[in-house]
């Protein structure tokens, strides 16, 4: 009875959760894993063909879902995404901020228009999904996630832009924490380290064009399955920060007492990849 009590109190049944960037990657693992507890599903990015597909899956698992077109880097777009949620569903109670962009070159070679693009979809996005949907959200003390990164914690070299928008990300989203923590809203920071997924393929050269193909071995990198399982614990049991990977819970703790140590060891382990910008 108590058992059965708690696992109804924890769920997420027909509460409704926005994915943003739910096209691929951990997004799209979010939707897969999430729908199996038949939640009113809102899944945006930019590919329809993808979302639909995506959706096609969800529904099949039980949950009801809405698909809406969205650049996050558009705050119209988010706006809408927010109008079209509580036209559809009448509310929202959970927001997970994971759109996301990223880089790989030289700050001193790099066009400024690259890390202006990551600003507006890695922070810009989530500041403009969240503006929009926080009334909601306080009124059903419901969740924000931001999708961060270990790189939100340290700078990566050749990362200068993505690191940079994680690091406001967090920034935010932990100021947003403290400004409503009389108010009961759940803000959770999820960190995972690489992650198979395609933002690497994504990733922005130095003169903005995609790199196309990723310099790691995506089959030994984490899951993103792995890592949607985590960030539903984490708004079940109302966590605030989540490191994920041995590797990054390591970096995470030795940068703060070490930070100097944790540059060169950064700098030689991002120094090894396939066709490195630097050496």
């Amino acid at each position: 009875m108590t058992s059965n009590f708690f696992k109804i109190l924890n769920s997420i049944h027909s509460k409704t959760v926005i994915i943003t960037g739910a096209s691929s990657g951990i997004g799209r693992a979010c939707a897969l894993v999430f729908a199996t507890e038949q939640p009113n599903l809102v899944l945006a990015a930019r590919d329809t063909k993808k979302l639909k597909e995506v959706a096609e899956l969800c529904r099949q698992k039980g949950a009801k879902v809405l698909i809406v077109a969205t650049d996050v880097a558009k705050e119209d777009d988010c706006k809408n995404l927010i109008m079209e949620t509580i036209h559809k569903f009448g509310t929202i109670d959970i927001l997970i901020n994971n759109a996301g962009l990223s880089m790989r070159a030289l700050f001193a070679e790099t066009d400024l228009s690259v890390l202006k693009k990551l600003m507006d979809v890695n922070f810009w996005g989530t500041v403009y999904c969240t503006k929009y949907a926080l009334p909601e959200l306080l009124k059903n003390h419901g969740s924000v996630v931001g999708v961060s990164s270990i790189a939100g914690y340290k700078g990566l070299p050749g990362r200068a832009g993505y690191s940079a928008s994680k690091f406001a990300m967090n920034g935010f989203l932990e100021t947003l924490r403290i400004e409503n923590i009389k108010k009961n809203l759940h803000v959770l920071i999820c960190a995972p380290g690489f992650t198979a997924s395609n933002i690497r393929n994504t990733a922005l050269t130095k003169t903005g064009v995609a790199q196309s193909e990723s310099p790691l071995d995506e089959n030994k990198l984490m899951p993103p399955e792995e890592v949607a399982k985590a960030i539903l614990a984490g708004i079940k049991s109302r966590k605030k920060v989540i490191i994920l990977s041995t590797i990054g819970k390591l970096t995470v703790l030795l940068n703060k007492f070490f930070p100097y140590f944790m540059d060169k060891m950064v700098y030689n382990r991002m120094a090894r990849e396939a066709d490195s910008p630097f050496k």
